[in-house]
């Protein structure tokens, strides 16, 4: 994987400005790795093509700011370290906005608040909340160590034990699903966008039961004091006003099917 020297210089206290308004990148190449494992946000598809929210959304960014991206892929386990260490500009992976993650990497702004929801399958009667699922020691979940669902599994769901057996670790989301889909697990946690876009893509196999678990909010990471954050957040703000995350919203939530 492509290693990129810290970043050095930051931006001048006045920016050169892309458009009249946000600051002007001047071409600059940055590196943003990504799991590729979180549909909608980013996934391969059916012809093998990377794409999703947050591609069209990293796109829209280099646009505007005149920056040029190249992307690198890697394990979630592997993201945070080594955006910390500075291998790469930022990453991208649907990464919920913790105070325990901000002790060593910088956060976005966010982009996106969504909310934590419990994915079963669609036959799945032996449960239909939290509690019924908790009070059942026969039922597993599945999820990926670290993440935001590892912990509300953990915490809001369980007995608060991080070695609680009843949930198994895999390495990938996408890992997560299939255990779910074959009955090797039989709950997996994920956000609110996602779970719907599984659930439209399932043909009836998969279902979200029970209320929702509490909201997170959505960043890109970078290696701790970036001079890519300001100009990233100016980016943001500006999608935000002009319409253009709701049209994603709209393009990556409503109207794409996956596996289609």
């Amino acid at each position: 994987m492509k290693t990129v020297a810290t970043l050095a210089l930051a931006l001048c206290a006045t920016p050169a400005l892309a458009d009249g308004h946000l600051p002007d990148l001047d071409g600059r190449e940055i590196v943003v790795v990504t799991e590729n494992a979180y549909p909608p946000l980013q996934f391969i598809d059916t012809d093998g093509n990377a794409v999703g929210w947050e591609y069209d959304a990293m796109a829209e960014i280099a646009a505007r700011l005149n920056a040029t991206i190249t992307y690198e892929n890697i394990s979630w386990d592997a993201m945070i370290p080594a955006v910390s260490g500075a291998q790469y500009d930022i990453g991208m992976t649907g990464i919920t906005i913790r105070e325990d993650r901000a002790e060593i990497v910088d956060f976005s702004d966010s982009y996106m608040t969504s909310e934590m929801v419990m994915l079963v399958r669609g036959d799945e009667d032996r449960f239909d909340d939290a509690a019924g699922f908790a009070a059942d020691d026969d039922l597993l979940m599945a999820a990926q160590p670290g993440t935001t669902p590892f912990y509300v599994g953990v915490y809001d769901v369980l007995d608060g034990d991080e070695a609680n057996l009843r949930i198994q670790l895999m390495e990938t989301f996408g890992a997560t699903v299939q255990a779910l889909r074959v009955g090797d697990v039989d709950l997996i946690l994920t956000d609110g966008t996602a779970g719907n876009g599984y659930v439209e893509a399932s043909d009836g196999g998969l279902k979200i039961i029970g209320e929702k678990l509490g909201t997170e909010d959505f960043g890109f990471i970078f290696p701790k004091g970036s001079d890519l954050v300001g100009p990233i957040n100016a980016a943001i703000a500006d999608m935000a006003a002009d319409g253009t995350i709701n049209v994603l919203n709209t393009r990556w939530f409503l109207d794409y099917k996956l596996g289609e």
